[in-house]
């Protein structure tokens, strides 16, 4: 599931930063990008993330700024510019080259304006980092679960279509004997046997198909799995493994249903019931 969350946290003098964000992944993976000084807090941010984020791939980015409000100032290397005019004025008059050396050609010379080094206590900065990641945690999460919302919003709908859907292949299913029976008759007839309607070996025959056609408890198991389904789907922890495991379910009963048929109505509302499970398939993968 996608998301997205940022905090900061000031901590005496320096402000820590973290930004996170989500993208849909099956498995759980965390991506951590953190400065040389705080490497060693990898395990305690990973560990933090998987106790509340169980699937996705997460990015996480922690940056820190020194000075007043997590201000950073410029520092100035006042010896190697004195260095760099000297050099250039050596050079000048070696090539005799025309041409005025001024402040801002010395300025833009490597490293007389920089930043300072920052150097920082990882155990020390840990307190602040955590509130921060939590924070950043919170809006994520947040972010998330409103998606999650609307999915189960839209997985409930497929839910009722195919519910629907095995409701009608229920009522369509007695008169698949029927319907064999009678065609079994008139290719009888058109054949000029002497069999008759309450021949046993007519009865047997209409019996082996009518048990090898039933498909009343693939349907009793597709309405239980759909109701399973359902309950999981308003759990407040995640389930997105558990409804996977009882989508493949699923389509495992109704591969079943439909080799059992024997009827293009029936058979025509199978695809459609793996129409919308492949689309239920595609969003379960989404969710926590």
């Amino acid at each position: 599931m996608t998301g997205y969350g940022r905090a900061e946290v000031h901590h005496d003098w320096t402000k820590f930063s973290v930004e996170l964000n989500s993208v849909n992944r099956k498995q759980s993976d965390i991506v951590i990008n953190l400065p040389r000084d705080l490497t060693e807090l990898e395990p305690r941010i990973r560990q933090t993330i998987n106790e509340n984020i169980s699937r996705g791939r997460t990015n996480v980015v922690i940056t820190f700024h020194n000075g007043p409000n997590g201000a950073r100032h410029l520092a100035l290397d006042t010896e190697l510019a004195r260095s760099y005019h000297e050099a250039m004025r050596s050079l000048q008059k070696e090539l005799n080259a025309p041409g005025e050396i001024t402040i801002s050609t010395i300025l833009q010379a490597p490293g007389v304006m920089r930043f300072p080094e920052q150097e920082i206590n990882a155990e020390d900065a840990w307190p602040a980092i955590d509130r921060a990641l939590r924070a950043a945690l919170t809006d994520l999460i947040k972010m998330r679960e409103r998606e999650g919302r609307h999915l189960a919003k839209d997985l409930i709908h497929r839910l009722k279509a195919m519910r629907k859907t095995l409701k009608e292949i229920r009522a369509l299913h007695p008169d698949v004997i029927k319907r064999y029976r009678a065609s079994l008759l008139d290719r009888i007839q058109k054949a000029g046997l002497p069999i008759a309607s309450d021949d046993e070996r007519l009865l047997k025959e209409i019996s082996f198909f009518a048990d090898r056609a039933d498909v009343s408890e693939e349907l009793t198991r597709l309405e239980s799995h759909l109701a399973q389904f359902a309950h999981h789907l308003h759990r407040k922890e995640p389930v997105g493994r558990t409804l996977e495991f009882i989508t493949q379910e699923i389509f495992r009963e109704l591969n079943t249903l439909g080799a059992k048929a024997n009827d293009a109505a029936i058979s025509q509302r199978v695809v459609a019931c793996k129409a919308e499970l492949e689309k239920i398939r595609e969003q379960v993968q989404n969710l926590e």
